[in-house]
């Protein structure tokens, strides 16, 4: 695959005219920078996945096997029986076209396909086809149609232009989530064996060392080590945690991504810095160190068997509770799916804060508060000491991640923080935040390079609403508490709004927070002069 070339203005120009031709007469043309690679054999061998083969989606022929119309009839019966949403969500449809314009691949694309009704009509049709009286009789005349290799990679291709953020769902009028539609299309072409390599790789990963990056445990514990030297450089504290300790009252869980990558990292340093200066008797895991869960882009059991891992880690450890970092499909899960799977987590006690003994009501049941909240509790009852001059350079506009805000109804707790960490925070237009909020425009697996045309499209309203703050108020950094947002985002804002960065909220945190016995701070975490300081560096 060539290189991605095209310059913001090659793609702003975006044609929202339809077809001439009828929905199901237009055929699907898989153009190159708009999908990702298949998933390598032996990662979907590692959890078993089914139909293991050879594909490559720009070729003709998919090798499919040699059953597969029974495989995908069969699997949708199944779906349908399992999941009484599935059926309702395929029968109450009226296609009113609430939804369309609300997706953020169609304003980016101007795909008819990308608007959230007609990706369910993708799927719903064949429904009708097979599972519906009116359909079999009438044919297209009812919207049926009949299950063909074309339609399959008609399904794969625009079920792969879905994050699964739910915004369409926002304004729905019958509540239809069709973030549903979309996960029970990709468990269909999972029977098949069609899966993408940026969620294939991070689910062995995950299922064989605990996170998706494959991370060995001496390598987490010498990625936190990293981090601890730059803590001791800018502050002069030496910090000390704990790894697989027995008998500590917290397990901490937080996406890989943190110990990894820019700028993720230095929002682990925030938690690290946090921690210390509390006092808190917590402990890492290096084998449940993955808060992610990638396998709920290819079914709910798989999603459900990587999620058990964490819980596994803190029945063995012994602790408490569970405090979960800046994640965004970590809290999807837990917050909707967990109890119905695994839940409720009855060999732990509920949640208490052991700094201003507040219990967190809301996870009695999962026994897993967010560090947002945790974090917005101690500011509350004025447990921390906190400069917001140290934010005095940044110039901060909060992007809400869609798993959080509309998938957990965290909306207050993260701009509470930010209020009280920096002096300068203006919000996005109203109907691109909180509820309304845009997808960062990669998530559910869709962040790889080689699709990079179909990123920064899904990208553009999310960087749209950015531009708008950064012109009006001079934003120059966009906060957010997700992994995938922080990796994301940092290259379609770059891309459509240069000059803005893209931070955690504990990295502003980390920047604010006045520790006992630390020297004096010239340096913000990224290891830059702090405002005022800059002469002395």
């Amino acid at each position: 695959m060539a290189k991605f070339t095209a310059k913001p203005k090659d793609l702003i120009n975006i044609d929202y005219t339809p077809p001439k031709t009828e929905w199901m007469d237009t055929p699907t043309e898989i153009r190159e920078h708009m999908f990702c690679h298949a998933t390598k054999a032996k990662d979907l061998e590692t959890v078993e996945f089914p139909n293991i083969h050879e594909w490559r989606p720009q070729d003709e022929d998919w090798n499919l096997p040699a059953n597969w119309e029974q495989i995908v009839l069969q699997g949708m019966q199944d779906l349908l029986k399992k999941y009484r949403s599935f059926q309702l969500f395929m029968d109450i449809c009226v296609r009113c076209g609430a939804c369309a314009d609300k997706c953020h691949f169609f304003i980016g694309s101007g795909d008819p396909k990308n608007m959230p009704v007609l990706r369910a009509e993708l799927l719903r049709s064949v429904y009708r086809g097979n599972f519906t009286l009116a359909g079999k009789i009438l044919k297209k005349i009812a919207g049926a149609r009949e299950l063909t290799p074309s339609v399959i990679k008609e399904w794969w291709y625009y079920f792969y232009q879905c994050t699964e953020c739910r915004r369409c769902s926002v304004f729905c009028p019958y509540g239809i989530d069709t973030a549903e539609i979309t996960m029970m299309a990709r468990e269909l072409l999972n029977l098949l064996g069609l899966q993408l390599g940026w969620i294939g790789g991070p689910v062995a990963n995950c299922y064989m060392k605990g996170n998706h990056l494959g991370l060995e445990p001496h390598t987490i514990k010498s990625s936190v080590e990293f981090f601890l030297d730059d803590i001791k450089e800018i502050t002069g504290i030496t910090i000390e945690p704990t790894f697989n300790r027995k008998g500590a009252e917290i397990l901490f869980v937080t996406p890989s991504g943190d110990l990894f990558a820019n700028p993720g990292t230095y929002t682990a340093m925030g938690y690290l810095m946090l921690f210390h200066e509390l006092g808190l008797d917590y402990t890492w895991s290096t084998y449940a160190s993955e808060g992610g869960n990638f396998g709920f882009f290819t079914s709910n059991e798989m999603a459900k068997r990587l999620n058990s891992k964490i819980y596994a880690e803190a029945k063995r450890l012994g602790v408490k509770w569970i405090l979960g970092g800046e994640c965004g499909h970590m809290w999807r899960v837990i917050h909707q799916y967990m109890d119905t799977w695994q839940g409720p987590a009855d060999f732990l006690q509920e949640p208490v804060s052991p700094i201003t003994g507040t219990k967190f009501e809301n996870a009695k049941a999962t026994k897993m508060v967010h560090i947002a909240e945790f974090t917005a509790d101690l500011i509350k009852h004025n447990k921390l000491k906190l400069d917001k001059s140290r934010n005095d350079h940044l110039v901060v506009t909060y992007h809400d991640s869609c798993n959080t805000s509309r998938g957990m109804g965290m909306l207050e707790e993260p701009r509470y923080i930010i209020n009280n960490v920096c002096n300068h925070f203006h919000e996005m237009p109203e109907d691109t935040i909180k509820e309304k909020t845009f997808c960062c425009g990669s998530g559910t697996g869709l962040n790889a390079s080689e699709n990079m045309e179909l990123r920064m499209r899904g990208g553009l309203p999310r960087a749209n609403a950015v531009k708008y703050v950064k012109e009006k108020h001079g934003v120059n950094m966009l906060a957010n508490v997700c992994a995938i947002d922080r990796a994301t985002l940092s290259a379609s804002v770059d891309y459509w709004v240069p000059g803005t960065a893209v931070c955690g909220t504990h990295e502003l945190v980390a920047n604010a927070l006045v520790m006992k016995g630390e020297k004096e701070r010239t340096l913000d975490i990224r290891l830059e002069p702090l405002p005022g300081k800059e002469a002395s560096e």
